[in-house]
């Protein structure tokens, strides 16, 4: 955990030296994403029928398969994060990519003083980080995916060997819960890392996949701690919009005096939410580079290493040389 601390302080360092670019252009160029976020809480429910249809597909589906009904909290759960990344789809592959490839460009460049980076350089960036999105989804999918079959596979285990109660049911339910939770996060983590290396080395596609799963090897548990206060604090910022913005909306309905305290509300909360998502961005970051310099140590350590044994080898055929020719003589 020492590690990950440090690496937190240095994110923040970095974020605070930099506050005003951070601040201004990147969280502005996220602002647009971070609305699609929280907006579709407050509206979806009334205005769409696309939730409800996407929840009695799934439960229809669930049943079919054989889950219990105590499955009922997580069908809905999947299905609104359906919904949410049906309508927020187009904004994350333009402008929460092109947020991430401004941090990942400013971070790169190693500048004290931060200037918002040429389109040309931004789209430079912005196309494998893109690539990489797109089979970061794919990902996603088969851990689910894999998930879903865990569960399937571990539900019909034990009515195979006869422990089909209720309580036995829910424990291998909440069981199967934790294992797919892990599942999950390490391949959100290692999606991650893909997107920053993407950016960092202009390098995207499943081999930058690859290469976050190299670097990852004997980091994980640390990547998952320092994705850790990025959730939480993102989960924060939306059950702050729902307190403040989604109850009110609810409340007041068409009242025209309380509309623009919400909206400028929002507003905040929205930009609140675009810097969490620049200051984990940051913290990516710094966790590639502490990695890849792990990384080349290690391969240094290697190499020396190799150059050590050679000269022993080396010493020790002189020695039986000499040995040898002065037993001749």
């Amino acid at each position: 955990m020492d590690g990950s601390g440090k690496t937190l302080r240095r994110s923040i360092h970095c974020f605070l030296q930099n506050y005003h670019y951070f601040t201004s252009t990147a969280a502005f160029l996220a602002f647009p994403f971070s609305a699609s976020i929280l907006l579709p809480q407050a509206l979806v429910p009334t205005s769409s029928s696309l939730l409800p249809q996407i929840y009695n597909h799934l439960r229809i589906l669930f049943d079919a398969a054989g889950f219990p009904s105590s499955s009922q909290l997580f069908t809905r759960k999947v299905s609104q994060t359906i919904t949410s990344s049906i309508f927020t789809l187009p904004l994350t592959l333009t402008f929460f990519l092109i947020a991430k490839a401004s941090t990942i460009l400013a971070l790169n460049h190693h500048r004290q003083n931060l200037l918002p980076p040429s389109f040309n350089c931004l789209i430079h960036h912005y196309k494998p980080i893109l690539h990489t999105y797109i089979h970061n989804s794919f990902l996603i999918l088969s851990a689910n995916a894999s998930s879903f079959c865990l569960f399937f596979l571990s539900l019909t285990f034990a009515e195979g060997l006869g422990y089909s109660s209720p309580s036995c049911t829910l424990f291998l339910s909440a069981a199967t819960a934790v294992v797919s939770s892990v599942i999950l996060a390490t391949a959100l983590v290692i999606c991650n890392m893909a997107l920053i290396i993407s950016g960092m080395e202009g390098h995207g596609g499943y081999m930058a996949i690859l290469k976050a799963c190299v670097l990852l090897r004997g980091n994980t548990s640390k990547a998952l701690f320092l994705a850790l206060p990025g959730n939480l604090a993102l989960a924060a910022i939306e059950a702050l919009f729902q307190f403040r913005v989604v109850r009110a909306y609810h409340n007041v309905g068409n009242s025209i005096n309380s509309w623009p305290f919400m909206a400028l509300e929002g507003i905040f909360i929205a930009y609140l939410y675009s810097i969490s998502i620049i200051i984990d961005t940051i913290v990516s970051c710094m966790f590639y580079k502490s990695c890849n310099m792990g990384s080349l140590v290690d391969q240094e350590d290697m190499h020396f290493s190799r150059i050590e044994l050679a000269e022993e080898q080396n010493y020790e055929l002189g020695i039986q040389e000499l040995s040898r020719t002065i037993y001749l003589e």
